[in-house]
This record gives C-alpha cells, sequence and structure tokens, in this order.
C-alpha cells in the first residue's frame, strides 16, 4: 500500500510555479510599461505642436513634453519633460525647472539610460532643441566634471546656452554620488556646418 504524499510536498512545485510566473510578469511589465510611457509622452509632444499647451502624457502625470533634443549622427531624438523630479526623470530627460521658457537652458538625465550618450560628445559637435517656439541649433563648446559638494550649476538668464548634465562616472556601479558630467552648448553659428558627433 502506498504511503500518501504530504501536502507540502504535493504544493512545492505548484507555489514555485505560482512565483515563477509572477516573476515573468515582473519582468516583461517594466519594459512594457517604458515602451507605452514613451509612445504617451510621444503623443503629448505632437499635441503640444498641435496647439495644446497643458497636453498630459497620462491623466495623473505631473510633466509636460516641453522640447525635443536631437542628435542626428549619433540617433539620439528624445523628448524632454519639465518638472525636474526623480519621478519624471525614469521617463526621460527634464528641463531643471524655471529654465524652458528662458535662454538658459538647463537639462539633466540618467547616466545609465537617456543620458549615456554625453560621454560621446566632443566639441564641436551639434545639438537641435526644438521647442514649441523655435528649432535651434547649438554647438559643444565645452564638457568638464563638477564636484556638486563645491560648485553650483549657475543658472544665467542673460546667457544663451544649452547644459546637458548628467551623474559621473558613466560606469559606476552605485547611483548617485557628489560628481556631475556637464556639456555646455552655446549657439552654432552658420560656419559651424553639418558636423555630426563621433561615436566615440
Amino acid at each position: 500500500m502506498k504511503r500518501p504524499r504530504h501536502w507540502f510536498f504535493a504544493a512545492v512545485p505548484s507555489t514555485a510555479a505560482f512565483f515563477s510566473l509572477v516573476l515573468l510578469v515582473q519582468a516583461l511589465w517594466i519594459p512594457l510599461k517604458a515602451v507605452l510611457a514613451q509612445r504617451l509622452i510621444e503623443r503629448s509632444w505632437e499635441k503640444t505642436l498641435s496647439g495644446d499647451p497643458d497636453s498630459r502624457p497620462w491623466p495623473w502625470a505631473d510633466t509636460r513634453a516641453g522640447a525635443v533634443l536631437s542628435i542626428p549622427g549619433l540617433g539620439i531624438r528624445q523628448v524632454v519633460l519639465e518638472g525636474n523630479s526623480g519621478r519624471n526623470l525614469a521617463f526621460g530627460p527634464v528641463f531643471v525647472d524655471g529654465t524652458l521658457n528662458g535662454r538658459d537652458h538647463v537639462i539633466s538625465g540618467h547616466r545609465d539610460t537617456h543620458f549615456r550618450f554625453l560621454q560621446f560628445l566632443q566639441t564641436g559637435d551639434l545639438i537641435q532643441l526644438t521647442t514649441r517656439q523655435s528649432s535651434r541649433w547649438f554647438e559643444v563648446r565645452y564638457s568638464e566634471v563638477v564636484d556638486s559638494r563645491n560648485e553650483e550649476l549657475v543658472i544665467d538668464p542673460g546667457r544663451d546656452r544649452i547644459s546637458l548634465v548628467t551623474c559621473y562616472p558613466f560606469d559606476s556601479l552605485t547611483a548617485g554620488g557628489p560628481l556631475r558630467y556637464v556639456v555646455t552648448a552655446v549657439p552654432a553659428t552658420p560656419a559651424s556646418g553639418p558636423r555630426q558627433p563621433s561615436s566615440g
């Protein structure tokens, strides 16, 4: 006569299968959510260009599409969001508060996702910034590493430039830290030509 198996041993395979399914769904949901968010952000930008300045990517969003940052030579095209918060940074680069509508634009992004390309920009490379009002080209003037404990990024309303900011170093295993990598670009002149960034 067979001895009945204990219920615990019978439940183990079912429990393992259930938790494997949960982990699989979670693993698929994260990239799926990122793709869906980017489509909604692109749609928000299109509505902004069509004359709806308050178009939000989703009803509860505390951000809007403010501009498009393009670097054709690297295949970069990113919608820049309003609202400098960690929540918004998860979906794309953001304007530091108060710098979208001025002349001194400061845009920040994560070093391991949207702004990873900053390490490949060189002096003279061209960047296009398209807002609802205009589309302009800027030329990279210089890049520098700044210690945020000792230096502050000064926003000067009288200066016409773009500052792209991300954490540094790019290959750090830990998030955050005091170092910032800053790329500064100024309005391009016709003599700058169509030079595009190298791929590193």
